[in-house]
């Protein structure tokens, strides 16, 4: 594949340098100062592989993940420990009060069966079994745990009409030209409702509804709503996870073609050992575009799609993690306008789980082969292109600044920086976007 560079002035790669570093730089002294407001240091995963027998960290860890309403990890790790410690009436004690909230009776029943079992419970303990005991049969289990996600952002961007390096582009095989680059702004807002239940022993059903919004300050053609509805099963088998799913989505522009797809899947999961692991996906899309007054060739953009998946996450020490990813695309489009094309997608992230925050560092490529000629750009040419994105975000946590009001540590603030650089053998492709973020995400429990 022949990739187009556009040269760059010293002056420019410096300025874009300096500009960058200064943004790190900011931003690490405003967390570092920020971490002396909290009172409590988060204990990681990589800190519980690393002393898996440690009692009180452990006990720590378990307590701080409920806090979270992480119980499934509160649950793992008691239960790790009710083996390693077997004869720690406490522990078992703490477990079945957990089991209790998150509506588990047919666990905490056999727990507390063998516990009367036992010659060495003193008369509080056996008043706590009671107790805990009464309140299982005066409760109706819950059978549905329901979960909203909201979160709100501003993303700002230099280049959002993705102009040319040249600033010209190719119509009709004719060079014309392009537009300047506009730094925009966009507004965003999000909703999730997700709904769990079990479905025996090692499954469950997952139900999600999803509204989305865009708002751009100067673009506003590319405004849109969408909705988005899922429905999948998880199913667990030892150090495996089998998931298939279906989700159904419609997104409403404010101008352009309004747009619907259907997919479905299949994603697996499975642990080698203690730090390493693999994934593994495939899904089917049919995506349609609703052709209005607007955009009289949307339809020429329906299109149906395969996509496969491998991921491998490692566990490299007791701060850091990596995810590597790759995936391939073969997408064909049902009327031929140059949309056919096949995408091969390559990514490596680095996480860095700091006391203080949580630092994710990311480098993907992706590139697209096209199978024929797009005539309303260039008849003469199959379009080719190699598009690099780098980012880096930043996550914190409200209740490391003020406890009070977010003591469970469920609302986050999320700071990024993105840049994009296009690379293609035809001009119109051949761009550099960077963009900068700044969100907020809450998580609320409705039902548990």
């Amino acid at each position: 594949m022949k990739l187009y560079t556009d040269n760059i002035s010293l002056r420019k790669i410096f300025d874009i340098k300096v500009r960058y570093l200064l943004f790190l730089g900011l931003f690490f002294i405003f967390f570092s100062i920020s971490s002396s407001f909290s009172s409590e240091k988060n204990i990681t995963y990589m800190q519980i592989l690393q002393k898996p027998n440690d009692l009180d960290l452990n006990l720590k860890y378990a307590q701080q993940q409920g806090k979270m309403g992480n119980y499934k990890q509160t649950i793992s790790t008691l239960e790790r420990l009710t083996m390693i410690y077997p004869e720690n009436i406490e522990i078992k004690l703490y477990l079945l009060s957990v089991l209790v909230q998150v509506d588990s009776p047919e666990k905490a029943t056999t727990i507390i069966e063998e516990m009367k079992l036992r010659t060495d419970l003193s008369p509080e303990d056996l008043e706590s079994l009671k107790e805990i005991e009464e309140e299982i049969l005066d409760r109706e289990p819950s059978l549905w745990n329901i979960a909203a996600d909201i979160g709100f952002g501003l993303n700002f961007t230099d280049n959002v009409n993705s102009v040319s390096k040249t600033r010209t582009k190719m119509e009709s095989d004719a060079i014309s030209e392009f537009n300047s680059a506009l730094f925009d702004r966009t507004e965003s807002g999000s909703l999730g409702i997700t709904a769990t239940r079990p479905i025996g022993e090692e499954s469950s059903l997952l139900l999600n509804f999803a509204h989305t919004t865009s708002n751009q300050y100067k673009e506003a053609d590319d405004d849109f709503q969408s909705y988005g509805f899922t429905i999948g099963l998880d199913t667990t088998l030892g150090n495996q996870s089998l998931s298939p799913y279906l989700i159904a989505n419609k997104s409403d522009a404010q101008h352009d073609a309004d747009s619907f797809s259907f997919m479905y899947g299949i994603g697996g999961f499975f642990s080698v050992g203690e730090r390493n692991s693999f994934s593994y996906g495939y899904s089917y899309t049919d995506a349609k575009a609703n052709q209005n007054h607007s955009d009289l060739t949307a339809q020429e953009t329906n299109s149906i799609s395969h996509n496969y998946t491998l991921g491998y996450d490692l566990i490299i020490t007791q701060i850091i993690s990596s995810s590597l990813s790759l995936g391939y695309t073969d997408s064909d489009a049902v009327v031929d306008a140059g949309n056919d094309a096949e995408t091969y997608d390559i990514g490596l992230v680095l996480n860095f789980a700091f006391p203080w925050a949580f630092i994710s560092v990311g480098n993907s490529h992706s590139f697209n082969d096209y199978k024929k000629e797009d005539t309303t750009v260039n008849s003469n040419r199959i379009r080719s292109d190699h598009s690099m994105t780098t980012d880096i975000m930043i996550t914190k946590a409200l209740g490391d600044f003020f406890p009070a009001l977010d003591p469970n540590r469920t609302l986050f603030m999320n700071l990024s920086y993105e840049k994009l650089i296009s690379e293609a053998n035809i001009l119109n492709y051949d761009y550099i976007a960077d963009s900068f973020a700044f969100s907020f995400t809450k998580s609320l429990s409705i039902m548990k």
